[in-house]
C-alpha cells in the first residue's frame, strides 16, 4: 500500500492555502501561476476526516481527464501536470508531486460554488422531504429519493471555510452577489458540462447524479474559466448504473460510502472528526479507484 501524503510542506514555495484536500502554493518569480497540490485527505460534512491513500492521484488523473474532454465547452486552469515543466523551485519536490499536481493560472475564484443536479439526492432530497420548494424550484408531490429530476437544475451554494458547512442558496440569491447576465452565463456553462460529462459517463456504466464545479476570473479582463478539479469522486456523486434503483439511497463510487458510516455514529459533524476503521479507508479507496478505471480505461 502507498504512503499516504496527508500534508505537504515545501520550504521554497509559498503555502497560500490549506484547504479540505488541496495545498495551494505561490511560485516566487511566478505571480501569475499556482501549484495545485491534490493531498490524500478526505472531508465528510465539510470536516477532514482522514486520509485515503492515493487519492490525491485519483483525483488528479480524473481531473486532467474531464479538462480535456470538455476543453471545447469552457477554457481551465490547467498549464501542465509534467512535473518536469515545472517551474525550478518546485524541482525538489518532484517525486512527491508527481501524478497529484498541477501548474495553474491564478484567478480570482468566485464567491459561490457551482452545484449541477440530475438526480434528488442529499441535501436536496432532505430539503425536498420538508418542503416541495427547494432553492427556489418548486417540484411536484411524490418525487422519491435518487429519482431523476425532470430537468438538469443549477443549484448554487456559498462557499464555507472548514469546519463550516456550505449553504445551498436560490439564483436569484446569485444573481444579487453576481448580476443577472453573470449568472446565466455560469449556469449555462455549469449545466453543459455537466450534461456532456453525464452522457459520457452513462456510456461507462457510472450515473453522474450531480456535481460541484468551481469556476474563476483570469487576468485584467476577468475571462469566466473552470478551476480547482472537476468531476471527481470527491465533487460528485457517482453511482454504478446497473444497481440503479430509485427509492432509496444508492450504492456509489464517491466518498457517500465513507458518509453513511460516519451517519451511523454519534457525531454532531463538527471537528474534531472520530477515528475512521481501517476496513472504512480501505474500502473507500477501492471505490474511488473503481472509478477512476470506468471513466477513463480505454
Amino acid at each position: 500500500m502507498s504512503e499516504s501524503v496527508l500534508e505537504t510542506n515545501y520550504e521554497s514555495l509559498e503555502l497560500v492555502h490549506r484547504g479540505k484536500v488541496r495545498d495551494m502554493y505561490a511560485i516566487p518569480g511566478h505571480d501569475d501561476k499556482l501549484l495545485m497540490v491534490a493531498t490524500d485527505r478526505i472531508s465528510a460534512f465539510d470536516v477532514v476526516i482522514d486520509a485515503i491513500p492515493g487519492k490525491g492521484k485519483v483525483l488528479t488523473a480524473l481531473s486532467l481527464f474531464w479538462f480535456d474532454l470538455l476543453g471545447d465547452v469552457v477554457d481551465n486552469h490547467l498549464i501542465t501536470a509534467d512535473v518536469q515543466e515545472y517551474p525550478e523551485l518546485c524541482r525538489p519536490y518532484a517525486d512527491e508531486l508527481d501524478g497529484r499536481s498541477m501548474l495553474v493560472h491564478r484567478t480570482e475564484p468566485l464567491s459561490v460554488e457551482c452545484i449541477v443536479r440530475g438526480y434528488i439526492s442529499g441535501s436536496f432530497w432532505k430539503a425536498y422531504q420538508k418542503n416541495t420548494t427547494v432553492c427556489g424550484f418548486e417540484f411536484p408531490d411524490g418525487l422519491q429519493e435518487s429519482d431523476k429530476l425532470p430537468e438538469v437544475l443549477f443549484t448554487p451554494s456559498t462557499k464555507a471555510d472548514i469546519g463550516d458547512h456550505d449553504e445551498n442558496i436560490s439564483v436569484s440569491e446569485m444573481e444579487e452577489l453576481l448580476g443577472k447576465e453573470q449568472t446565466r452565463k455560469i449556469a449555462d456553462i455549469s449545466i453543459e458540462l455537466y450534461s456532456r460529462a453525464a452522457d459520457y459517463a452513462r456510456s461507462r456504466g457510472i450515473i453522474i447524479a450531480d456535481t460541484k464545479f468551481e469556476l474563476g476570473l483570469l487576468g485584467d479582463e476577468k475571462k469566466l474559466i473552470l478551476i480547482d478539479e472537476v468531476l471527481t469522486p470527491d465533487s460528485s456523486r457517482f453511482w454504478p448504473l446497473d444497481q440503479y434503483q430509485p427509492g432509496k439511497s444508492q450504492p456509489s463510487f464517491d466518498k457517500q460510502f465513507l458518509r453513511d458510516y460516519l451517519s451511523s455514529l454519534d457525531w454532531d459533524k463538527n471537528p474534531p472528526a472520530p477515528k475512521v476503521p481501517q476496513e472504512i479507508i480501505d474500502k473507500t479507496r477501492a471505490r474511488y479507484e473503481e472509478a477512476l478505471q470506468k471513466i477513463i480505461a480505454a
